[in-house]
């Protein structure tokens, strides 16, 4: 846990101790055998346990770590089924976004923007910078549709998925590009179900992608 700096003190330690546990298991190369105790984290961020424990059910909540009792915690695995439902929801509510998104000239220079740093990031092989960018496309639309709740419920799944996508990141991360151009380019014609489509078929690809990597993991035997 080398790379977590210490805090200093906050006004809201539970929420600091958060962002920065939830940055340390998004960014770094953890899998599901990573240990993270309470006693450990607050020696890490130099804070008490309590508001450790708290930023710690709060990532249990949103299905990003599990808990062990007298254990501690650890990033969570996800099944085939989880995959497959979290896309299944997610790509419902990509679909509805682009759908009900407000088209202004700002929503289109930003995502043009966003695919032309996706490009050279993908070009540069940085991994994270990348799927970072490719989560930022998705959410300038997300936030263009003027639904909190939307935007609050994607953040998590996409999260989530975070998680997966980081470890195949070879197998879609080249598609992004064209497939959010093919999205783009619906947008600016006005075409909302051209891009709707776009939007599915993006979303489609990448989760057979997963799922066809996943799937000789989870055969039986």
């Amino acid at each position: 846990m080398d790379s977590m700096k210490r805090l200093a003190p906050p006004q809201n330690l539970t929420g600091l101790a958060y962002n920065s546990i939830k940055n340390y298991i998004l960014h770094e190369d953890l899998d599901e055998r990573t240990r993270l105790t309470e006693e450990g984290l607050s020696r890490q961020l130099g804070i008490s346990k309590s508001p450790v424990r708290e930023a710690l059910n709060s990532l249990l909540t949103e299905g990003l770590i599990r808990i062990e009792a007298r254990r501690g915690a650890y990033v969570r695995n996800f099944s085939f089924q989880e995959v497959m439902d979290l896309y299944g929801l997610r790509e419902a509510l990509e679909v509805y976004a682009v759908g009900t998104a407000a088209i202004t000239p700002n929503l289109i220079t930003n995502l043009r923007q966003s695919i032309a740093r996706t490009r050279k990031l993908l070009k540069a092989g940085d991994r994270l910078s990348h799927i970072e960018e490719d989560t930022n496309f998705h959410r300038l639309i997300a936030a263009a549709s003027g639904n909190a709740e939307l935007c609050r419920t994607l953040a998590n799944i996409q999260n989530q998925l975070w998680l997966c996508r980081r470890k195949t990141y070879d197998l879609s991360a080249s598609t992004a590009p064209s497939a959010h151009k093919a999205i783009l380019d619906a947008l600016e014609r006005g075409d909302r179900m051209a891009a709707q489509k776009a939007m599915q078929s993006h979303i489609s690809l990448v989760r057979k992608r997963l799922l066809d990597f996943m799937q000789p993991r989870c055969a039986p035997g």
